[in-house]
């Protein structure tokens, strides 16, 4: 096991009515930024509700609306532009993943003189940021509790992330009936995206990693447990309870400590999404099993018998081999299950792109699981065809 310094600084709220935690920000400041999507959180009521704390305990606060699935650059910096103009204390994310990321990189923004871009290229320039607070309605991408952000450049087709240890939220609000009315189609791809977060960690070069390796099990079994209960039953309190507890340890830090390894299917979504803006869950339930079934090997054989046998309860005396490729096809199965796009072809992507893509991902996934050039990134998009 590798050696790490273990730090996850974010106070979670979770369970019901813990909204009324918000209060929570006088502490930090008394002016505040809110920062949310395409309106869904006034439908849902949610807007309503930590607008009633804010008030209630004499927090301003100012708004922007409109991040997108893929947070640009531009909203960021329109975000860290009002930050500066009205003195804000603390950024507010109310939503998912991405108003969260959008959040995280104001927040630095803020703080900042240069191009808030610069920030998304080297998390190393984040000398200080405002502090972030979260409500999270969506559970998939873990931002809730974590240092990351990704942020899209559209017009340059760059989609990168980014990370710092002062980005990671202050305190977050994890109320699961916040996510009742999450659609179909983005609980299934928040669940595939939590997944990937998974293996992204599961599958490492560190043989004596166990009880991490456990962990992430645990994880996974949760998602493939729950995920379709959430689908058919939106409002079950437990699934999408588990859901997301799951979406936050699956990328805080816990399953990754002493097991660290470069990930290999995120970067190769974050092009495709860069290129033609499909969501994020749907691009990692497409390139997961392309990916699993390219890396096999007599060398990593052994793992996805382990993932088959612990995962998908195969019975051990089937063989290694045959065990891994069953283990991949459940996987691909249950993303069908999920209602996920199983090709490119049904995201409206082609062979157009598909070097270009791979070309600039060459020499950049060196220390993944299995290293990868970019004449392998290429077979995989088009093995996902």
């Amino acid at each position: 096991m590798q050696n790490f310094n273990y730090s996850i600084p974010t106070k979670i709220y979770f369970g019901k009515g813990q909204i009324r935690n918000l209060a929570e920000i006088a502490k930090l400041g008394r002016n505040v930024l809110m920062v949310y999507g395409g309106g869904s959180i006034k439908q849902n009521g949610v807007y309503d509700k930590a607008s009633a704390v804010l008030q209630e305990n004499g927090i301003q606060f100012f708004e922007l609306s409109g991040v997108d699935p893929n947070p640009r650059i531009e909203t960021v910096a329109l975000g860290a532009k009002i930050c500066k103009e009205r003195n804000i204390d603390v950024v507010l994310a109310i939503g998912g993943g991405s108003t969260i990321d959008c959040a995280k990189i104001i927040a630095a923004a803020a703080r900042y003189e240069g191009d808030p871009w610069d920030l998304v290229l080297d998390g190393a320039k984040i000398k200080e940021a405002l502090p972030v607070v979260a409500v999270l309605t969506l559970a998939a991408t873990g931002s809730e509790m974590d240092g990351f952000a990704v942020i899209s450049d559209m017009a340059k087709n760059d989609k990168l992330d980014t990370a710092s240890e002062l980005i990671k939220p202050a305190f977050s609000i994890l109320d699961p009936k916040f996510t009742y009315s999450v659609s179909r189609k983005q609980t299934a791809a928040g669940t595939a995206d939590i997944m990937s977060h998974v293996f992204e960690v599961y599958f490492t070069r560190e043989k004596d990693a166990f009880l991490q390796a456990r962990l992430c099990e645990a994880v996974l079994k949760t998602c493939i447990k729950y995920g379709p209960v959430a689908l058919e039953e939106p409002e079950n309190y437990e699934a999408r309870a588990n859901l997301m507890w799951a979406s936050s340890l699956a990328i805080n830090g816990l399953l990754t400590y002493g097991a660290e390894v470069a990930w290999s299917v995120h970067p190769m979504e974050h092009e495709l999404s860069a290129f033609y803006d499909i969501t994020h869950g749907d691009g990692l339930a497409i390139l997961t099993p392309a990916w699993m079934e390219y890396v096999l090997s007599d060398e990593t054989v052994g793992k996805f018998a382990e993932f088959g046998i612990n995962i998908w309860g195969i019975d051990p005396e089937e063989g290694s081999w045959p065990i891994a490729k069953r283990a991949i096809r459940n996987t691909r199965e249950f993303f069908t299950r999920m209602g996920l796009p199983q090709t490119l072809g049904e995201v409206g992507i082609g062979e157009e792109n598909l070097k270009k893509m791979a070309d600039k991902l060459d020499g950049k996934l060196t220390e993944t699981y299995i290293p990868l050039t970019g004449e392998d990134v290429l077979e995989i998009f088009k093995n996902a065809l």
